[in-house]
């Protein structure tokens, strides 16, 4: 199972809607997906149709131990589960701040699910903040993939993201790794993107072999600024069932292959190995 926080910690660069549409996304190409919503926002479960209200019970119930991870999840398209989030998920980062292992809860909970009926892929959307619930699916996650606006300040903010995951490595979670980068809002033809896009291969090239984000990736999907990717939400769908033809659900599709694509190649060599 390949557990994968989405994460970063300035809002508004794309971060849920691709958090939502690569789960959607991968569930379309047969594969068994749980989108972990984590942003007491509430955006992920809300951007698939899931408004929890009443005795629903959430990823609060999951923090809380009320709950398992399996007790919370909702079916709401083939092959795509979705543990949703309300604003109670806020109250987690201050009831854990005393808890004894309040930095692996979210570890354990996967684990026991994974015991009982594992997934292909556990999809994690993370608050835009570094608190407890970020720290949570780091610790639980194999890998992180950033998604980024091709602006000078998400730039600076990078390294702020890296340090995290490299702290978090040393501390907490020996297996992750930054896999890659996903450029959101992309405007093709201008300079800057191109620049910023230029300035973060030179990073990633001259970057520490030992750093978790050595072998990070820029994915050749760029997801481009596209108007049917902002109203998807308001109808509780992914871009593919909103607008499957449109530049959005193109950009999505040709990201999910290449993650596909790396799952394979990851494969290979302990296929031949065997």
């Amino acid at each position: 199972m390949r557990i994968i926080a989405i994460m970063n910690q300035k809002g508004g660069v794309g971060k849920t809607t691709s958090s939502v549409n690569m789960a959607a996304g991968l569930a379309m190409q047969g594969k068994k997906v749980c989108l972990v919503d984590l942003d007491p926002q509430g955006h992920a479960s809300l951007h698939l149709g899931i408004e929890p209200y009443g005795n629903v019970p959430t990823a609060y119930d999951v923090f809380s131990g009320f709950k398992t991870l399996a007790e919370t999840r909702q079916l709401v398209a083939k092959n795509l589960w979705v543990v949703p989030a309300t604003l109670d998920l806020a109250a987690t980062e201050l009831e854990l701040v005393d808890a004894e292992d309040r930095e692996i809860v979210l570890r354990q909970a996967i684990q026991k699910m994974a015991d009982t009926e594992p997934f292909d892929y556990l999809i994690m959307d993370c608050p835009p903040s570094l608190g407890v619930l970020t720290i949570n699916a780091l610790t639980a996650a194999s890998e992180v993939i950033i998604p980024l606006q091709p602006h000078f300040f998400a730039l600076q903010g990078l390294s702020k993201l890296f340090e995290t995951t490299a702290l978090v490595r040393r501390r907490l979670n020996r297996n992750l790794k930054v896999s890659g980068v996903v450029l959101c809002l992309y405007e093709t033809g201008t300079r800057l993107a191109a620049d910023v896009t230029d300035d973060l291969c030179a990073f990633l090239n001259e970057s520490d072999p030992e750093a978790p984000w050595a072998n990070a990736k820029i994915f050749q999907s760029r997801i481009r600024r596209n108007i049917k990717l902002a109203e998807a939400p308001s109808y509780g769908q992914s871009v593919f069932d909103y607008s499957s033809s449109c530049p959005g659900a193109k950009d999505y599709a040709g990201l999910v292959e290449e993650i596909i694509a790396d799952e394979q190649a990851e494969q290979a060599p302990i296929q031949q190995a065997a």
